[in-house]
């Protein structure tokens, strides 16, 4: 679990996750309750650090993953470092917790300390309902799943740039509702059908983009739809670093203002619920 204050970071710990061979099953971004908080932390209730721990990981974001791989447990502790981030700077240094930790409770990210503890905290993080989509201001973004190993790196592209994510969730989307989406797609784009099939291919990430004027400014950042024209007219877009062909183009991201909000509900109000 990624905590507060490593929100700038969000994306560089997902590649750092992706780069050590971790597959993320389920990811997802929610705002913790402090009775939340209290529950999810309820093992250490008691201790000194305890009400700071639950104030500090209640007072915004964090974005919770299942990781798989044999030993995964093992895989992520080490790719964390010591709970202390100054003594993960001096046994560590190259860990999650040196780079982006702050001090004590403070330490950028949580890792389930055992596979029973794992099986734990996923089902009571993954069973929470609601996300903290604004549905305002909005433009969604989806990383397709051709790009999603890429997921990482074009987080912290859109994080750099002065974004804000206000909602994440990965989705494993079905040929239904996958055309639902995109419908307004279907009697324009010759690559419809190509793009439902990709879309279904594996699992995407949607998130929720806010920032002033932003459909047009995260257009911008995003690129032409074909990587090709990027490639020439916006070579540090994100369908020119990570496109491959127009179906293929690395992100779906929201073409008018008007639909910036429709889209954001589509996955954080109604596909979510539903999940």
């Amino acid at each position: 679990m990624i905590k507060p204050d490593c929100y700038t970071h969000i994306g560089r710990v997902i590649d750092s996750i992706i780069q050590a061979g971790l597959t993320i099953n389920s990811m997802k971004m929610i705002r913790f309750t402090l009775n939340d908080a209290v529950q999810f932390y309820s093992e250490h209730q008691g201790k000194p650090f305890f009400d700071d721990l639950v104030n500090f990981i209640s007072s915004d974001v964090v974005v919770g993953m299942e990781l798989i791989a044999e030993n995964a447990v093992a895989i992520w502790r080490e790719l964390i470092g010591p709970t202390n981030p100054n003594t993960a700077r001096i046994d560590a240094p190259r860990s999650l917790r040196a780079v982006f930790g702050t001090e004590g409770t403070h330490n950028a990210v949580h890792g389930s300390d055992s596979p029973s503890s794992a099986i734990t905290e996923i089902s009571f993080f993954f069973g929470l309902k609601g996300n903290p989509a604004v549905l305002s201001d909005c433009a969604c973004c989806i990383i397709k799943p051709h790009a999603i190993n890429n997921a990482g790196k074009i987080i912290d592209i859109i994080l750099s740039e002065g974004f804000e994510i206000s909602a994440l969730q990965m989705f494993k989307l079905d040929k239904q509702t996958t055309e639902e989406f995109l419908e307004v797609y279907k009697d324009v784009l010759p690559e419809y059908g190509s793009l439902v099939d990709e879309f279904i291919s594996g699992p995407c990430i949607a998130m929720e983009i806010r920032q002033e004027n932003v459909v047009e400014s995260f257009r911008e950042l995003c690129g032409p739809a074909d990587p090709e024209v990027a490639k020439r007219l916006r070579p540090k877009s994100i369908r020119s670093q990570f496109g491959i062909n127009k179906v293929q183009n690395a992100v779906h991201c929201t073409d008018i203002p008007e639909d910036g909000i429709l889209e954001c509900e589509y996955f954080f109000k109604i596909i979510s619920r539903s999940t």
